[in-house]
């Protein structure tokens, strides 16, 4: 089974192709261009430079939420355009989950953790071990008090993953919960994560291009502000 996947989900944009799981070529860059501008470039270019077509993948895989609400509709839009045109089915992932993919070797707890302002994470928890992950915590918007209460006597090793991975130990190592850092080259989101998620949600998590959905997990800014304004909504 082989895949082409993309990721825009937060500052960094990546795309790359796996085949059954093992990933054949990928490209990454967080120089500060818009997705808008990158992402589908950088997959011409990966195609091109590989010798693949789009005509030879199975399905097109994204990074379907949570995250940045605009990265995420770049992504969207752009996985669903190419889906369409080459008539191949999507499979979008919980970007959290695909965060956690590439530390599955490792035995313990992944902590995937991404920045949503105002003290708060994107945050899933899985077991990992011997290649696999096992999930403890659905995907979720949470305080990071709210973490360190729920990650407290959690047995094993605590690894954290993501673009809010640094405040999020910070916090857990202030209230003496021991932690490590991913690596540096597994710490950020990445198309790879996302084509290992995928495989393993082929073929039953393919749906066709038009029923390609994002989850948020809550309201845009915009929307928050106005209901704050109505006195129809509190950022606690």
């Amino acid at each position: 089974m082989k895949l082409l996947a993309l990721e825009s989900s937060a500052k960094a944009a990546s795309c790359a192709v796996l085949e059954d799981g093992v990933p054949l070529a990928c490209t990454w860059q967080s120089t500060g261009l818009t997705h808008s501008r990158t992402l589908l470039p950088l997959v011409e270019a990966l195609l091109q430079n590989s010798g693949l077509s789009l005509g030879g993948m199975d399905a097109i895989a994204v990074a379907a939420g949570p995250g940045s609400f605009t990265g995420l509709r770049i992504g969207a839009a752009a996985v669903k355009g190419l889906a369409w045109g080459a008539e191949k089915p999507c499979i979008p992932v919980s970007t959290l989950e695909a965060m956690a993919w590439p530390l599955a070797h490792l035995e313990g707890i992944v902590v995937c953790a991404m920045d949503a302002r105002r003290q708060q994470i994107y945050n899933a928890v899985f077991q990992a071990g011997s290649g696999t992950l096992h999930r403890l915590r659905e995907d979720r918007t949470i305080s990071l008090e709210g973490a360190v209460a729920d990650l407290e006597g959690m047995e094993g090793p605590l690894t954290v993953v993501g673009d809010g991975a640094e405040l999020c130990r910070d916090v857990l190592a202030a209230h003496g919960i021991p932690c490590r850092l991913a690596p540096p080259h597994l710490l950020r989101q990445s198309a790879v994560g996302v084509g290992m998620a995928a495989c393993r949600l082929w073929p039953s998590g393919a749906v066709p291009a038009q029923e390609l959905a994002i989850s948020y997990l809550r309201l845009s800014q915009a929307e928050r502000e106005r209901l704050e304004r109505e006195g129809n909504y509190s950022f606690s």
